[in-house]
């Protein structure tokens, strides 16, 4: 049975299929790529190329048999005994001078993650290697109790989860981090937490008990509302609505929050500034902040990648903005320059920002920790005092 259609009727369909495009995020319109062997379930990487302190992987045809690489990768954990646990840096980019990591490697696999080229000191591969080969650190805890103890140590804000994320999944049964927040707690010491991990919730115990005193914050990380977006570019990490029900969640508990809407990447994600702040916002996050995407080594190529995977029709313009914020290259390494860029758009961009911060009632700049409580409790065979 064949149905005629008028005209008139044609013209309405058209116009509706035309909106229906309009409001579909145009990077959707071409996500099918001609090499989809090249996707991972799961996975964000779709190569795991050689780090450049290793010798390149060469392929031999050995007259066996070989199998097909799996579709799901299984992410492993090793367990690394650390000599020390906090680390120092000297960057001015910084809020702050010290950090602990308890994992290496995250198994949230965003893409865009800046972190990814240290894999490459373990003879690991920044790409599939970075999400799959986890390395924990179980002797964390002590070794942190160690260091507080010493005399030399001058107390100052830890940060925690500054280069991977120290609730990525297998931190539920390993409680490494928890292990850390507990001598922190001990100690009364001042820490900093990013995350995009959900399992934040689980140690509220802990975080509003040191919230009470002025000794913690704790910053969650949401570039994008989309879940659609989310999902391949952070394919393991909570989606938006879950983070944001983690930032009311902590906010209720009295716990101050920053929404980091980081990174933000142009030509992508650069349009939904205000709807993230607003979206944290009313969730309970009291302050803000962001930085630009950042390509350093490995990352770039890994990054590139995924848009000629996911978002063909979008690469020339988001790459485009990037060398135009960073004197034509793909990442100025810089100090002052490496977070945020330069330029009209990246100016464009921070007004933006501040001026969504400022209707919204957000702080850039939270009011500073309390340094004062440090205290090192008794450990086992200290001299008792008199008084």
């Amino acid at each position: 049975m064949i149905m005629k259609i008028s005209q008139g009727n044609l013209r309405v369909c058209l116009f509706v299929l035309y909106l229906f495009l309009s409001l579909c995020h145009p990077w959707r319109m071409s996500i099918e790529s001609d090499q989809p062997h090249m996707r991972r379930k799961g996975r964000a990487s779709a190569s795991n190329a050689t780090g450049r302190f290793d010798l390149p992987r060469i392929a031999v045809d050995d007259g066996w048999e070989q199998e097909a690489p799996p579709e799901v990768i299984p992410t492993e954990i090793r367990q690394e005994t650390a000599k020390s646990i906090i680390s120092y840096n000297r960057s001015p980019d910084l809020p702050f001078d010290r950090s602990i990591n308890p994992y290496r490697g995250c198994e949230h696999g965003c893409i865009y993650c800046f972190a990814r080229p240290t894999h490459a000191y373990l003879g690991l591969s920044p790409g599939l290697d970075f999400e799959t080969q986890l390395i924990a650190r179980p002797n964390a805890a002590e070794l942190l109790r160690k260091e507080l103890c010493a005399k030399r140590y001058k107390v100052a804000p830890i940060a925690i989860g500054t280069n991977t994320d120290p609730y990525q999944p297998c931190e539920r049964d390993l409680e490494i981090t928890r292990s850390c927040l507990k001598v922190l707690r001990d100690f009364r010491h001042p820490v900093a937490i990013v995350t995009k991990g959900a399992l934040v919730e689980r140690d509220i115990d802990i975080l509003s008990e040191m919230a009470a005193l002025g000794l913690v914050r704790v910053g969650i990380s949401v570039t994008t509302l989309d879940p659609y977006l989310s999902r391949r570019m952070e394919p393991r990490a909570p989606s938006p609505a879950r983070r944001l029900a983690t930032i009311r969640r902590l906010s209720e508990a009295g716990i101050p929050v920053r929404v980091m809407t980081s990174p933000i990447v142009p030509g992508l994600t650069d349009h939904e500034i205000e709807a993230l702040l607003a979206a944290g916002a009313e969730a309970g996050a009291d302050a803000a902040s962001w930085i630009m995407l950042r390509l350093p080594r490995e990352v770039s190529e890994l990054w590139q990648e995924w848009l000629s995977l996911h978002a063909p029709g979008r690469a020339a313009k988001v790459m485009a903005r990037l060398r135009e914020m960073h004197g034509g290259r793909e990442y100025d390494p810089r100090w002052g320059e490496r977070m945020r860029g330069t330029g009209e758009y990246a100016g464009m961009i921070g007004r933006r920002f501040r001026a969504a911060c400022k209707r919204l009632g957000l702080t850039e700049r939270s009011e500073p920790q309390r340094c004062d409580l440090f205290a090192r409790p008794a450990q086992a065979g200290d001299q008792l005092a008199l008084f």
